[in-house]
């Protein structure tokens, strides 16, 4: 029995492919999360603002925003794969960039903010190709939201490791290290690229102008209301509830009256919890009704954001934050999920582009939000208002499921 659930919640490990690209960014993405860890610590040793980090998670965040649509255009061009190995070497240079001013001494903050800028710029290329590229590494199309759950385990783990490896490595040997270690985990991704096998890409037909296609990928969300309700979706989470990240070191230093390690261990909760929802997903059952798993994910993360922010107790606060975590990265993962599957093939890069935009236009904007609300009613009383939020979007969410399963069997009939 458990072998077979073993098999069942790594199936998609049957797929060569898959199992390649997963292997290459386990490594890489810790890589990544240590990184920015070393980043922020950079950024936090010079200007000693928490206010400029925040502007630090902007300036890289901001610019995938402004060209995700033309990433998304350029991923239905393009081979993705091809594109994911410039976008990966790319990343690897802007890593040695950082390693090379760090290590001679010679920097100063806006050089590390440009370099950011820059791979913000990369990621909006990055994401409209890899993302897709999922659905084809996938053989057996049942075995999608299975991937794409693995997918999110493995970021989650990597976010669990990575700063955990930065912090010692940051105490023994400095930021430069970090970014070298960064650099060298690109070598794992890109070598698994190129012993991956795709048939032959065929570019669209037709030529169109950029333009015209980027008209034709809003037309396309018109005329496919479940993908844009979900892109909706995803836009109102992004801006008013997942940035209650901002909120954390308030309640390890304020609240519960501790230090770094009391926020590392509400982080790390946090990261266990979504660990566990990505496995969830992922030993699933096939069939499995993935908007209805949307909507208990988003009930429970609005019940983990109250239970949270009504804890003065730190004991009790680290369950919470668990169920927190729980529900924190599975609405995300559902809804990507749920739009590949229901994408037509020739549109997935630029689906995938509105998807990237609303999420990296909307996180950093509604962290500077939820920074300037919490400054006036404080931080408990607006992650209170951002768990009811929750459960009102989830609420009227559960409201277009009905409505979309009523037309699905609408269809069916005629």
């Amino acid at each position: 029995m458990k072998n077979r659930q073993a098999t069942n919640t790594f199936r998609a490990f049957r797929n060569r492919n898959y199992t390649l690209f997963f292997a290459g960014q386990s490594v890489s993405q810790i890589g990544t999360w240590m990184q920015r860890t070393a980043v922020i610590w950079v950024i936090y040793s010079l200007t000693h603002s928490a206010a400029m980090i925040g502007f630090a998670v902007f300036a890289q965040q901001f610019p995938a925003f402004l060209f995700s649509l033309l990433g998304g255009v350029t991923a239905d061009r393009y081979a993705r794969y091809k594109i994911l190995l410039v976008t990966q070497t790319a990343s690897m240079l802007q890593a040695i960039l950082l390693a090379v001013l760090i290590l001679t001494n010679h920097y100063v903050i806006w050089e590390i903010l440009t370099l950011s800028a820059i791979l913000g710029t990369i990621n909006a290329f990055d994401v409209p190709a890899r993302q897709p590229m999922v659905h084809e590494m996938v053989d057996d199309k049942a075995d999608l939201a299975n991937a794409i759950s693995l997918n999110s385990a493995m970021v989650n783990m990597a976010r669990l490791i990575g700063p955990a490896l930065s912090g010692m490595v940051l105490q023994q040997f400095g930021a430069g290290v970090c970014f070298i270690i960064n650099a060298v985990s690109f070598i794992a991704v890109i070598g698994s690229l190129l012993l991956m096998k795709f048939p032959d890409f065929k570019r669209p037909a037709v030529k169109k102008k950029v333009s015209s296609e980027l008209a034709e990928g809003l037309r396309y969300l018109k005329q496919t209301p479940v993908i844009s309700k979900l892109i909706l979706l995803m836009l109102c989470l992004s801006l008013l509830i997942l940035p209650y990240d901002t909120m954390e070191p308030v309640f390890a230093k304020v609240i519960f009256k501790g230090n770094a390690a009391t926020y590392g261990y509400i982080s790390g909760c946090i990261g266990l919890g979504a660990l566990i929802g990505n496995f969830l997903l992922a030993s699933a059952k096939k069939d499995i009704n993935l908007r209805m798993v949307l909507v208990l994910s988003i009930t429970v993360l609005g019940a983990g954001l109250i239970l949270f922010s009504r804890t003065n107790y730190f004991a009790l606060a680290l369950p919470c934050a668990v169920v927190l975590g729980l529900g924190s990265i599975t609405p995300m993962s559902t809804s990507i999920t749920i739009i590949q599957m229901e994408a037509a093939a020739h549109m997935r890069g630029r689906v995938m582009s509105f998807v990237a935009m609303a999420y990296f236009g909307m996180l950093p904007l509604g962290s500077l939000l939820i920074g300037t609300v919490s400054q006036k009613l404080g931080a408990p009383l607006t992650m209170l208002c951002q768990g009811i939020a929750a459960l009102l979007i989830a609420a009227g969410f559960s409201g277009f499921l009905k409505v979309s399963e009523k037309t699905k069997e609408e269809h069916l009939i005629i």
